[in-house]
């Protein structure tokens, strides 16, 4: 059984015995509604490290809507038999009092890479990542955590407060993981209804479709249209935004000579879907 630790004292008082015996520590962050692409991500840190804490909680300060926060799915009694089949060595789902008590002021915001996309459609979204992350940080004692490059956007953010803020912990970026038809795996697959999840994967297929044509040397202005368009035909109700940004900076890509990543929202049905792919 996985102890499920509630606590912050508690949770530091474990990975100081953990480091003090010379063990590395890794952590994966959740909101929990775990699925797959969560597992993937204890699994990798379980080859890398010599304990592994996976954390659960919904970060009230990364919702721009409250019905959202409201829906949001709270699924700790599967979530902790999905992560004792990999065997993690604690979970730890701190009440919303130890993350934030009475009279919390603090913010980390960044700037730049949180800046476009996510960040201008969902203002104070990326504040909240950042904040929860780095307190997360301090709680477990990491020495390795590891995300899902699902969140593209998100992994830059916090690439950048670590590097900016001297935290040492070393970030693990771990490959999308995606159904058998293309849609990436996300807590907000389960949301889709009948007739909206043979729909989903069109937002990928015209992604990779996009981006073949690209690569081959055709327009980036005329691949983009035509994905939003091939989205659109397939049945989302709406595309936020599908975009070429430089993979690392996430300013808009001025070549083919550096890498760059192909960015997505669209909607379909009443849920909000995001991806994204390199090319």
């Amino acid at each position: 059984m996985t102890p499920i630790i509630r606590t912050v004292a508690e949770m530091r008082q474990v990975a100081r015995g953990w480091k003090a015996a010379g063990g590395v520590v890794g952590v994966v962050p959740t909101m929990g509604a775990l699925h797959e692409g969560h597992l993937s991500l204890a699994r990798a840190a379980k080859a890398e490290c010599d304990r592994v804490i996976v954390t659960i909680f919904v970060n009230p300060k990364q919702f721009n809507n409250p019905d959202d926060l409201l829906k949001y799915p709270r699924t700790e009694q599967a979530d902790a038999a999905l992560l004792a089949t990999v065997g993690v060595d604690a979970i730890f789902a701190p009440l919303p009092e130890e993350v934030y008590p009475d009279g919390f002021a603090t913010a980390v915001s960044v700037s730049g890479v949180a800046e476009p996309l996510e960040g201008a459609l969902r203002p104070g979204h990326f504040d909240g990542v950042a904040t929860v992350v780095t307190k997360l940080f301090g709680m477990t004692l990491a020495d390795r955590a590891y995300f899902g490059q699902k969140d593209w956007q998100q992994l830059r953010v916090v690439n950048r407060l670590v590097r900016d803020l001297n935290l040492p912990v070393w970030i693990v970026g771990c490959e999308t993981v995606r159904e058998a038809d293309g849609l990436a795996m996300s807590s907000r697959n389960a949301r889709l209804d009948t007739a909206s999840r043979p729909v989903a994967p069109a937002l990928y297929a015209a992604m990779t479709a996009a981006a073949r044509y690209i690569r081959a040397g055709g327009d980036a202005a005329q691949a983009l249209a035509q994905c939003q368009a091939q989205v659109l035909a397939a049945g989302f109700t709406s595309v936020e935004y599908v975009e070429l940004r430089d993979a690392a900076s996430l300013e808009p890509a001025q070549g083919l000579d550096r890498p760059l990543r192909m960015l997505a929202a669209a909607s379909v049905g009443n849920v909000r879907l995001i991806d994204n792919i390199p090319v």
